[in-house]
């Protein structure tokens, strides 16, 4: 966090939305930071498709390097998950250590560690692209126990085997679940692997399902029709949606299940942080529709 306006208004909104922060924080010097990174997107429509870009110069968070965050003080109270991503790894050559860290803290304490791949080949590129990118993430990776992340994540971010032959459809799972079996033997603690599926026919309208693979069983979440608002952050709403399903205690399918209709209604606010309920999460989940409620 940076003592400047713009961490402040980040911070508000923090507060505002009941998270419980843990801040290193920066001096703004007034020039040229650090600052708090931006990020841009155009939605896109129609035919026109939906673009990210970044200004993450001198970002604060890029500084941070392990034993600047006492974790096993932040997890003396109880911790039961503790989540990080391939975005937040490729900030720095030092990120990925706070990362391990931080996993070999929460792993002490008890906690379920999960790591969402999310290849960014533009953050990568900065600094040695697809091959440092797989050094660091391999070493996390020991660390894991729940991976999110799809085709192309598993083949950039870790270097595994892409499938011989095309899929019938983005939707057909079958490609995804034959790269699990190399995925687990190089990585054998891993107990879960998930990602959605995404056929996008027009920038606002997606057909949309999820999959997960859990102790040697596969799932599968059902295929709705999406009208797409704003479609950046519905891989983070799945992953939110579905660990909350299995920190719940609930069947496994139902947990894919609530994964793939957090992050369906995601895609129908702006911005990538959730606006849904929880009542309108478990809803979607059990076929709900899009009437209007009194």
């Amino acid at each position: 966090m940076v003592n400047y306006p713009i961490g402040d208004l980040i911070a508000e909104r923090v507060k505002a939305m009941g998270v419980k922060p843990f801040y290193k924080f920066f001096e703004h010097n007034g020039v040229n930071g650090p600052n708090m990174a931006t990020v841009y997107s155009d939605r896109g429509y129609g035919v026109r498709a939906p673009v990210v870009f970044y200004n993450r110069c001198n970002e604060a968070a890029a500084h941070l390097k392990p034993g600047d965050f006492d974790w096993h003080d932040i997890f003396s109270g109880g911790v039961r998950w503790f989540h990080s991503g391939g975005i937040f790894a490729a900030l720095s050559e030092t990120t990925g250590e706070v990362i391990i860290d931080a996993m070999k803290a929460a792993k002490q304490a008890g906690a379920i560690i999960s790591f969402d791949l999310n290849y960014r080949a533009k953050l990568w590129n900065i600094w040695g692209g697809k091959e440092k990118a797989q050094s660091v993430i391999r070493k996390i990776m020991n660390y894991v126990d729940v991976l999110v992340g799809n085709e192309e994540d598993l083949q950039l971010g870790l270097g595994i085997k892409g499938p011989q032959v095309a899929a019938v459809s983005k939707l057909d799972p079958s490609i995804f679940f034959g790269m699990i079996e190399e995925t687990v033997n190089l990585f054998p603690q891993i107990k879960i692997i998930a990602t959605t599926l995404r056929e996008v026919h027009a920038t606002n309208r997606h057909n949309w399902s999820a999959v997960a693979w859990i102790n040697g069983k596969t799932y599968q979440a059902p295929t709705c029709e999406l009208n797409v608002y704003d479609r950046v952050g519905g891989g983070d709403g799945f992953a939110s949606g579905f660990f909350y399903g299995l920190l719940s205690g609930v069947e496994e399918q139902e947990a894919v299940n609530l994964g793939w209709a957090h992050g369906a209604l995601l895609t129908t606010f702006p911005g990538d942080t959730t606006m849904a309920t929880i009542d309108q999460v478990k809803a979607f989940a059990k076929g709900g529709s899009a009437r209007i409620q009194r």
